[in-house]
């Protein structure tokens, strides 16, 4: 694997931590993979940019973010109490949901004591000599394992329009990966939005109520249908169990375990 170079801060010696495993990110695969881990009696450390667990539900809390499959396959499978005990109140779950969820799943397992927040990796590479992995923290710190698993997600590095000019706009803006926690009040703006994929879309349909005028540049349109969304009353994930074997092949691109007992429903708005 190569070396993953950014800029880092003046060296400091690597912590003899005795660690296993390192893993970086604490989104929905790398808070899995601290569990498992802790369950083949491995020790860990993750390492999280944020201030809490959640990955792309932490970072994205633009108005309208929704996961766009139905709620219930999102959650963890592994442990049966957890999946009988969390009810989703939306056949798709809006952002603050998913993010209660996801914390509900630190709080219940004990992940946070494992989580390092506020750790950005800045460097990782593999010490031939040792057969370890020397990571590298943006503040100079450095720790050892035998194995790093990357967590990061495929999306997680933000992108910017490369607009000439852009630099000069005096007005607010935003990117949807990087929103404020707090509340963006657009009442009666111009607002301008750039994209319309599914976040674009989200965001389009969720604000346009609000605002005093939208204008949206947009590359190449889409096809969007009706996302249907509504109140999820058929109990928790355990509820669903039975039909978990034919969804989850048919979500992979393989062919179906079983006929599927629930009603179809549209895709999101995307």
């Amino acid at each position: 694997m190569p070396d993953l170079p950014m800029p880092v801060a003046a060296p400091v010696a690597a912590q003899p931590t005795g660690l296993d495993a390192i893993v970086i990110g604490a989104g929905i695969a790398g808070m899995y993979q601290l569990y498992r881990l802790r369950q083949l009696g491995l020790t860990v450390r993750v390492f999280e940019a944020g201030t809490g667990v959640g990955g792309t539900w932490y970072w994205n809390r633009y108005p309208g973010a929704r996961f766009d499959p139905e709620s219930y396959t999102y959650g963890y499978a592994f442990d049966e109490a957890l999946l009988q005990d969390w009810n989703w109140s939306e056949h798709f779950a809006a952002q603050p949901e998913t993010l209660r969820y996801l914390n509900h799943v630190a709080d219940r397992f004990d992940l946070r004591r494992d989580i390092r927040f506020e750790a950005r990796v800045a460097r990782a590479q593999f010490d031939e000599a040792t057969r370890e992995w020397e990571v590298a923290l943006e503040g100079g710190e450095r720790h050892r394992a035998r194995m790093l698993i990357t967590a990061i997600g495929p999306l997680s590095a933000a992108t910017l329009p490369r607009i000439p000019g852009i630099g000069e706009f005096r007005g607010t803006s935003f990117h949807t990966y990087r929103w404020p926690h707090d509340p963006v009040d657009f009442t009666g703006k111009r607002v301008a939005v750039i994209g319309t994929g599914a976040t674009g879309v989200q965001v389009i349909q969720t604000i346009a109520p609000q605002v005093g005028q939208l204008t949206v540049f947009q590359r190449t349109p889409n096809w969007c249908t009706p996302l249907h969304n509504a109140p999820d009353h058929r109990g928790g994930a355990g509820a669903h169990q039975g039909q978990l074997p034919a969804d989850v092949p048919s979500c992979c691109g393989g062919p179906p375990a079983a006929t599927s007992t629930i009603p179809t429903r549209a895709g999101p708005s995307r």
